[in-house]
């Protein structure tokens, strides 16, 4: 059930979106007669309403006079700061842990303060590892970069390896072992252990059961193995709620065994995706969005541009990125797969009477990809059923693809397996009575089980029920034991990457809460309690003599400082295609009625993020909402059934219910309704505990990612949830109808651009370098000069960026109520741009830092010089000087300052202080705040510089968020000199500032986007869907 919460006692009033069934009528024909601006940010934005007017009008969209006294008590600053910024706690320290570990650059001989250490490990999500580099200062972790060496990122991260920094600071994890309620030690939890499992002896192991959730570490399955073998008859299950099952199933289908699929999207001309976000999700994605980008790069390999079509049943980030997008619900994409198997020629069944629109997109992605036999690419969604996959397996085979785009090897699980039918053997076996003793690993089942799986009920018949953990979560609730678990940076393990690779987890820290790692507590399932992490690591490796003929000490030691065993991937094996047409048989029937698709949320994913303040104050990529899941329709659903924005509605499905407020986006396909999983948490923190609504409550077993016959009925009420897109608007405020057209964002089509490549900077005339009422005084007479460009043929509007400033700058959690008052703090953003149809409009995303103005505006009206120009061309603040008049925001054009309008910072707890940058000052009450290009960054290169008498060299400053790109859409650099990578580009016939008319003469630059589009698709523009 989603319950309700009201504002009304603090006074507030909210602007209710203009989006009744009127206004969003008038809006369509308004976009059919192509009236008004041909990029649009919002539909509040084509209502154009009055009060829509008001609210962009003012430079903070409420006021200070008009918020509630008040806002921020000490009790609600103490829950938002609980995981805000990195805190450990009362009982927190800085110990290191025991054993030797090697930092990445050189081992020291001592820590040198004031300079960090980088040490290699690894994050770890859904059992794939992506290699990182963490920073540490005096034995403190602070930052978390990706390793470049590392296949899986290349040097890149995505948000989650990011914010995992503040979840190992946060003081809402589990802290003591608990027994029934009490605290108590892990002897007397041993004690219990081996009574039930000498139990246990006698019967084999028949009433031992693990979950866990799914393990490619090589270490720890070799441990579950082992205890498997002294327990014959126990079982271990996996299980995720975000499973492949149907990629493991697909793969079985085609191949008749469960392999890994790996991508090569550098090889690859032509790309289809079937409702696959691969850019931003699942295993590999932080490089598959490098190896894509890099096809993406209009200045310096035009030619060599991919093009990508994309079938999508709810708007993706992929998508957005795409030449092509056919929007359908998730029912119809097997149609349309079967389609375009059938058109290259496999003996397929296929749907009969397909729309016109389809047809002729399907006609032409055959054509293309039959074109570029063997340099083309399939790629199958991993909510889509198992059919979906294994076509697409047998559609890259027919077309010469595999072996060159596409590879297979191994599974890199431990041991893949259907993970639902694991959890409803699970259930079966525990409501049987077959379980004596249940070991839960890391895994939150209570919450995110399907619902008809009443796993509560059958822990009951379990006698004793053990849970290990981050969180006293609603599984431990219900366990007899908890026991808390170390972070992965306070851990030793190991963990294979998305092509197999051998990544060693390497812990920063003593675990703060005295934290057993999954390695370790496994190990006292096996018989071995006091066995160290370290230790089970590395003996397992030595072992199995993978060192070849060089000692054990040199390969370890190698290892841990790489971070990774060279040349441990996989390597691709043959596989031999089965009879696919016959395995999927007859089309699936698609329901009528109304769709429900179930996808991870694209910041908290599965709820195990709940309570990380970073990730839920991060705007989602299309919604933009924050703090809040929804019920996304898009514009016509939403007409039919009479909604408007935060429309309370009850959505029932196959005889369950839950209540959600309705967020309508553009794009979304029609007579379908899309709900992210993993909030309406009861247990997981201050953050994290009853924010949104639990869609885990409707999602079934047999349908867990979509189904037809969803009921929708709207309850009259409304709940309140906040997007950031319509703050911070550049287009609308004080600029007159000429704003509307001035082209923030550029994009030109590839034919287009080879015909006139200067079509991006004719978009908008430059000013008369002669007309400036500037004064000109700046003067730059050392090596330097800092510049920034952002290719937004590159940018796919993941946040990285975003949320790897907030880590790097101390930057606050703002909590709902700021945010909806129009105060969040971060300090660059995505701002997303739509263009046409509403029902189908083109996405673009254009990331905001400051512009570092050469001619700023907030400089000018500064009253007491807080905001200055430096010698090497940023525009700094003081923070010390600042008086909060907020003239310098209110005269910046781009929006980018943001103000401490409360104190959001915790000062006077010192554990606060752990996980802060230390060279980075955190702001207090009444302070302006912006992007600095990372300054102290640059001054730390700088200081290096000067102690070896050179200059500073290109490429050797990186600024957070060009670090963190997965797609390398950022560059930074010195636009003095002329050989610099960010000067080359800023001469490309591609480059253009926004807003220059104002002749701020901006120093961050944007590429234009250059598009790839089928010549036939655009031809038929008017009869398709999108285009």
């Amino acid at each position: 059930m989603f319950y309700l919460s009201s504002l009304e006692g603090f006074g507030l009033t909210f602007m209710k979106p203009p989006q009744s069934h009127t206004e969003l009528d008038a809006i369509r024909a308004r976009l059919d007669r192509k009236e008004g601006p041909e990029f649009w940010r919002s539909l509040e934005q084509l209502a154009d309403t009055g009060e829509f007017q008001t609210f962009m009008e003012k430079e903070f969209p409420q006021h200070i006079e008009e918020v509630k006294a008040n806002p921020v008590s000490r009790r609600n600053f103490l829950k938002l700061m609980g995981a805000s910024i990195a805190l450990a706690g009362a009982t927190a320290c800085t110990k290191q842990p025991l054993e030797k570990i090697v930092p990445y650059v050189q081992r020291p001989e001592d820590m040198v303060p004031g300079k960090p250490l980088f040490y290699a490990s690894a994050y770890t999500q859904g059992g794939v590892a992506n290699g990182i580099l963490v920073e540490s200062h005096m034995g403190r972790p602070t930052k978390i970069e990706g390793n470049p060496e590392h296949p899986g990122s290349l040097g890149a991260t995505d948000i989650f390896a990011q914010a995992s920094m503040l979840t190992m600071y946060d003081p809402d994890r589990s802290q003591y072992i608990n027994r029934r309620g009490r605290i108590t030690t892990y002897d007397a939890f041993l004690n219990e252990l081996n009574q039930a499992l000498s139990k246990q002896v006698e019967k084999n192991g028949a009433g031992l059961r693990i979950l866990t959730e799914t393990v490619t570490s090589p270490t720890l399955g070799n441990q579950l193995q082992q205890v498997l073998a002294k327990y014959p008859e126990a079982q271990w299950h996996q299980y995720e709620p975000i499973s492949r099952d149907n990629v493991r199933e697909g793969a079985r289908i085609a191949f008749g065994e469960m392999v890994t699929t790996r991508y090569h999207l550098k090889e690859a001309n032509v790309i289809l995706s079937l409702d696959s976000d691969f850019l931003t999700t699942g295993p590999g994605g932080v490089r598959y969005a490098r190896d894509f980008s890099s096809r993406r790069d209009a200045v310096n390999n035009l030619d060599q541009m991919n093009r990508l079509y994309v079938a999508e049943s709810s708007p993706t980030l992929t998508g957005a990125q795409a030449d092509h997008v056919l929007g359908r619900r998730a029912g119809e994409i097997e149609g349309l797969a079967r389609m375009i198997a059938a058109g290259l020629g496999i003996s397929v069944s296929t749907p009969s009477g397909s729309d016109e629109a389809a047809s002729a997109w399907v006609s032409a992605v055959v054509a293309d990809l039959r074109q570029h036999s063997g340099a083309g690419l399939v790629i199958a969604g991993d909510q889509q059923p198992a059919a979906v996959h294994a076509l697409a397996h047998t559609m890259n085979d027919i077309l010469d693809n595999t072996g060159k785009t596409v590879t297979y090897t191994d599974s890199i699980e431990v041991q893949p397996t259907n993970q639902t039918d694991s959890m409803k053997t699970l259930v079966q076996d525990m409501t049987d009575g077959k379980v004596d003793l249940l070991i839960v690993i890391n895994s939150n089942p209570v919450f995110s089980k399907p619902a008809d799986l009443d796993f509560a009920q059958a822990m009951n018949s379990v006698a004793l029920r053990v849970h290990h953990g981050l969180y006293h979560d609603e599984t431990a609730e219900l366990c007899h034991w908890h026991i808390p678990q170390a972070h992965s940076l306070e851990s030793w393990g190991d963990v294979r990457a998305y092509d197999g690779t051998i990544t060693v987890v390497q812990p920063l820290i003593a675990p703060l809460y005295n934290g057993k790692s999954e390695l370790e507590f496994v190990s006292a399932l096996a018989g071995n309690p006091n066995k160290k992490g370290y230790d089970l690591v590395r003996e397992y490796w030595e072992s199995i003599e993978v060192h070849g003929s060089s000692p054990f000490e040199v390969f370890w030691q190698t290892t841990v400082h790489d971070g990774f065993i060279v040349d441990s991937a996989l390597p691709a094996k043959p596989v031999q295609l089965q009879d696919v047409a016959a395995a999927i048989g007859a089309v699936p029937s698609v329901g009528d009625g109304m769709e429900i698709i179930f996808v991870a949320d694209p910041t908290i994913w599965d709820g195990r993020f709940a309570n990380n303040g970073w990730l839920q104050e991060l705007p989602k990529p299309l919604t933009k909402l924050t703090w809040d899941n929804a019920a996304i329709v898009g514009p016509s659903t939403a007409q039919r059934l009479d909604v408007e924005n935060m429309d309370v509605v009850e959505l029932t499905y196959q005889g369950r219910s839950v209540q959600a407020p309705v967020w309508i986006l553009p794009g979304h396909p029609e007579n379908a309704v899309t709900v992210h999983l993993g909030y309406g948490r009861k247990r997981a923190g201050q953050n994290g505990t009853g924010t949104g609504f639990d869609a885990y409550s409707i999602r079934p077993s047999d349908t867990p990612w979509f189904g037809s016959g969803l009921q929708v009925s709207k309850t009259g009420d409304e709940f309140s949830i906040y997007s950031t897109q319509d703050y911070h608007d550049m287009g609308l405020e004080g600029l007159g109808s000429m704003s509307r057209d001035r082209n923030l964002i550029r994009v030109a089509d590839i034919e287009e651009y080879r015909g006139n490549s200067h079509v991006i900077q004719e978009m908008w005339e430059a000013p008369d370098p002669e007309r400036d009422l500037y004064p000109n005084e700046h003067i730059y007479d050392g090596p330097n000069a800092w510049g920034m460009v952002i290719d937004l043929s590159k940018c796919n509007g993941c946040n990285t960026c975003t949320i790897a400033c907030q880590a790097e700058n101390n930057i606050s959690v703002v909590g709902k109520e700021e945010v909806g008052n129009g105060r969040e703090m971060h300090w660059i953003r995505i701002d997303r741009y739509y263009r046409g149809d509403m029902d189908a409009p083109e996405t673009f995303h254009l990331p905001v830092p400051c512009m570092q103005c050469e001619n700023a505006p907030c400089e000018l009206v500064c009253p007491v010089g807080a905001t200055v120009h430096s010698k090497e061309g940023l525009n700094d603040m003081v923070y010390n000087r600042c008086v909060g008049t907020r003239y310098c925001s209110n005269n910046c054009p781009y929006k980018v300052r943001r103000f401490n309008f409360y104190l959001y910072a915790d000062f006077e707890t010192p554990s606060l202080q752990l996980g802060r940058n230390p060279n980075v000052t955190t702001r207090s009450r009444g302070v302006m705040e912006k992007c600095t290009y990372c300054t102290q960054r640059i001054s730390a290169a700088r200081i290096e510089a000067k102690k070896e008498d050179r200059n500073i060299e290109d490429g050797e400053i990186l600024t957070a968020c060009q670090q963190a790109c997965p797609s390398q859409a950022i560059t930074f650099g010195n636009i003095k000199d002329r050989n610099s990578q960010v000067s080359k580009l800023k001469t490309s016939a591609l480059n253009y500032g926004m807003l220059t008319d104002l002749n701020t003469k901006p120093r961050t630059t944007y590429l234009g986007r250059i598009r790839n589009p089928n010549p036939v698709l655009e031809a038929n523009s008017s009869k398709q869907s999108k285009v």
